[in-house]
């Protein structure tokens, strides 16, 4: 995993292709699986706690998620650590409350990102199609108006 050397995010232009479907654990070990999410936007979110830009952008997303929630929307983040003890450090430092996973190199590969740069950011409107990849960190602000148009 290569982390973003700005915080600027680089979109990619995406045509609309189907989300594969996944299965990964939760903190907990709890299976979670896309299949759970069916009819809600989804923003899934490749991060690891020892990358600064996913640091930053966190705290929009826990926003993002407060905000939108009753509209559909459904922040994932997919964590790249090693090992789970620092994930859930950090998840309660941070208060985050939206779903976290643990990914695996079977999961990047499902997705086009055998060595993806934290963040990596898929979103992925209610009927399961990827409408929008982004590489890097973005504003809060910025990233909301993709978020809402989904949303409608």
């Amino acid at each position: 995993m290569r982390t973003a050397a700005t915080a600027l995010a680089r979109a990619e232009p995406v045509p609309a292709v189907p989300a594969p479907a996944w299965t990964l654990k939760d903190l907990d070990g709890k299976d979670v699986s896309s299949a759970q999410f069916k009819g809600k936007v989804v923003v899934l979110d490749f991060w690891a706690t020892w990358c600064v830009p996913c640091r930053e952008e966190i705290p929009g997303y826990v926003e993002l998620q407060k905000k939108y929630g009753k509209d559909g929307l459904v922040i994932i983040g997919v964590a790249f650590d090693e090992k789970v003890a620092p994930v859930k450090k950090f998840v309660e430092k941070f208060k985050v409350d939206y779903p976290i996973v643990m990914g695996t190199e079977e999961f990047q590969k499902a997705f086009d990102a055998v060595d993806p740069i934290l963040p990596t950011t898929f979103l992925i409107d209610r009927s399961g199609q990827i409408r929008d990849r982004k590489t890097g960190a973005e504003p809060k602000e910025d990233y909301e108006k993709k978020i809402v148009g989904f949303l409608k």
